[in-house]
């Protein structure tokens, strides 16, 4: 039987949910402040198709956070350097995590959002798995680097939503202070797992 595909009208009534929703966890003053209720509200559909279409608040905000992190997903996937696959390892981890950090940084509300959105652990949930694997397989690729799963998770860690928000917003870290950081913290990490030769 041939795959069937979604009507017009929920197509058109996805984007709308999903255009209502970044708009509302971008002026929310916190993640826990936007209702399915509000989403349904401000999409102009009932709530009845935001549960059909999503599931629930976190189906909701796994999709939003996702759309609005492919662009970055395609360009470390197939992209040019220093984020794409032909940069060496040493270059392009910094690249990476520097885009993960500036996606939070743009993201915070929604980021926050997903991290804390229940469900089980993190380090379980698909976009984690991604990224983790990812970073897995380039600090695997820096010739004489020991610890490539626990590395990648001590890299991720200093990208997660709660720790940008507690530098972003309540210790008011600038930007590129933040950026500089975790430049710095990474070549460290990288510097010190790389056995002499």
């Amino acid at each position: 039987m041939p795959e069937r595909k979604p009507r017009k009208d929920a197509t058109r009534n996805r984007a709308a949910v999903l255009a209502a929703a970044d708009d509302l966890y971008a002026r929310c003053a916190s993640p826990e402040d936007v209702t399915m209720a509000d989403v349904a509200a401000a999409a102009g559909v009932g709530k009845g198709t935001l549960f059909r279409a999503f599931g629930d608040r976190n189906g909701l905000i796994r999709a939003l956070y996702q759309a609005r992190l492919e662009p970055l997903g395609n360009s470390v996937e197939a992209g040019p350097p220093p984020l794409g696959p032909g940069t060496p390892p040493l270059e392009r981890i910094p690249a990476v995590l520097d885009a993960l950090l500036c996606f939070k940084l743009d993201n915070r509300r929604l980021a926050l959002a997903l991290e804390g959105a229940g469900g089980g652990s993190p380090y379980l949930a698909e976009h984690y798995e991604r990224w983790h694997a990812l970073l897995r397989a380039m600090v695997e690729g820096i010739p004489g680097f020991m610890g490539g799963d626990f590395t990648a998770h001590a890299l991720l860690a200093a990208t997660r939503a709660d720790l940008v928000e507690h530098l972003a917003g309540q210790e008011r870290v600038p930007r590129e202070q933040l950026r500089a950081d975790l430049a710095e913290f990474v070549r460290r990490v990288l510097g010190a797992g790389v056995l002499p030769g």
